[in-house]
């Protein structure tokens, strides 16, 4: 009984959205960043930001991370940071991927219903919009967000990569491990997959995750399902496996404010690219475009968790790689007026990588635009067998700044040299879409 009422508990936690306190940086703050950064300071190659020295080249770093140099909550900036920057690296896209984009994406449109939604119509394969421009900028940007630059099959497991770390304001830490299985059913360009799948009739992605440690969480399990029909299902349809009913429910829309197994991303979170909602009842307006730093192509020797990392904020220490300047796009995303009422965000405030537009930072902003949640991305990619160049995994770090705790995905005990399976790398139980894509296959999970 005991072990029931305690998972009863963390899968009604799981359920509601968190309760934060409005305090801190107001999302005007924003407005004045914008401005401030018209003119940029960019650190030459070889300069190592300290914190001596970051108010010289802050310009160049998002609103987010400039409150952790400035201490202004629990979480701050250690006190012997070191960020050397080096040359930005391009070419990080799959061959197949661009080619998709360069066919297809001429023929991308977008359209807004009477009732305010967004619809695009007639996106193949690749990036949505190669040169997002009016109308409709912000959503444009937001659309090749949504639809970024991922491989058709990308696995994580308890034997190689997939661990996640909670962290309190005690610096206490709780590791959890997962399976995790994303997987594209639709839109797919990458060689040695069909275009479109079968196992998920209507659906483009779905998102699988199954915990496996610690043991009263055992098997307790998530599953996302996303459809080409944004209209007709503007949300995913999520879907959680509770082990003590031996059955999954399926959630409402207000679960995309949930904690995914109560940690520190929302269900819209939970997603490498900053961003896990649609494209239908969320818009973007566009800030700005800015030239950042960024941890892309890192190397992570070392990084183990938590001794690998800049304690206690969990920042990447000089040994994971070298920062570059990376050009992005600054948008703030948020909910046609018609669906706002009662959601947790009142802005998310994406800074997207223009090459491969996955975000590397979210700055969100709670229902009272309080500044709530700082998200980093930082982003690896290998030559991957017949893929070739790929992302290659994502070491994320989301930081609820209102009540000082922390997620730390991808933190390893072990060495980081095992990295994700990518597409032909995985094994080949996880093709399994019907197991590890479909309602049906967490009724497996207990066979």
């Amino acid at each position: 009984m005991r072990k029931l009422g305690a998972l009863a508990i963390g899968f009604l936690l799981a359920l509601l959205p968190s309760l934060v306190c409005a305090q801190g940086t107001d999302r005007s703050e924003m407005d004045q960043w914008v401005k401030a950064t018209e003119h940029q300071t960019e650190p030459p190659v070889g300069t190592t930001i300290t914190m001596a020295n970051w108010q010289q080249y802050k310009s160049v770093m998002p609103l987010g991370m400039q409150k952790l140099f400035q201490g202004t909550y629990g979480w701050k900036m250690p006190a012997d940071v070191q960020m050397t920057i080096g040359p930005a690296h391009y070419g990080i896209i799959p061959k197949t991927w661009v080619e998709a984009t360069e066919k297809y994406g001429s023929q991308t449109k977008v359209e807004q219903l009477p009732n305010g939604h967004y619809k695009i119509e007639n996106y193949y394969s690749g990036t949505p919009f190669l040169h997002p421009a009016d109308p409709y900028k912000g959503w444009k940007i937001l659309a090749n967000n949504f639809w970024f630059v991922r491989p058709a099959l990308y696995v994580n497991t308890e034997q190689n990569y997939g661990t996640v770390w909670a962290v309190d304001r005690f610096g206490n830490i709780a590791p959890s491990s997962f399976d995790v299985v994303y997987r594209l059913s639709s839109y797919i360009s990458d060689p040695g997959f069909p275009h479109e799948e079968n196992y998920m009739p209507g659906s483009w992605q779905t998102q699988y995750a199954m915990q496996l440690s610690p043991e009263q969480a055992r098997y307790t399990a998530s599953l996302s399902i996303f459809f080409k029909d944004q209209e007709t299902n503007p949300y995913a349809d999520t879907y959680v496996f509770v082990p003590a009913l031996r059955r999954s429910l399926r959630l409402g829309s207000a679960s995309r404010c949930s904690p995914v197994f109560g940690f520190d991303w929302a269900y819209d979170d939970a997603n490498g690219n900053g961003f896990n909602g649609s494209t239908s009842v969320y818009t973007a307006d566009f800030l700005a475009d800015r030239n950042l730093i960024s941890l892309v192509g890192f190397t992570m020797d070392g990084a183990e968790f938590p001794g690998g990392y800049d304690m206690p904020l969990a920042w990447p220490k000089p040994s994971w790689g070298k920062w570059s300047l990376r050009p992005m796009s600054i948008i703030d995303v948020h909910r046609i007026p018609s669906e706002a009422a009662g959601y947790c965000y009142a802005s998310r405030v994406m800074y997207i990588d223009k090459e491969y537009w996955g975000a590397t930072y979210v700055d969100n902003y709670d229902a009272n635009r309080k500044l709530w949640k700082m998200i980093d991305y930082f982003v690896d990619y290998a030559n991957i067998p017949v893929l070739g160049t790929s992302l290659n995994g994502v070491s994320s770090v989301a930081y609820d700044l209102q009540n000082t705790h922390m997620t730390v995905w991808c933190g390893y005990a072990n060495p980081w040299k095992r990295k994700p399976y990518i597409d032909s790398q995985s094994p080949k139980e996880f093709y399994n879409g019907a197991k590890y894509g479909t309602p049906g296959g967490l009724m497996q999970i207990l066979r």
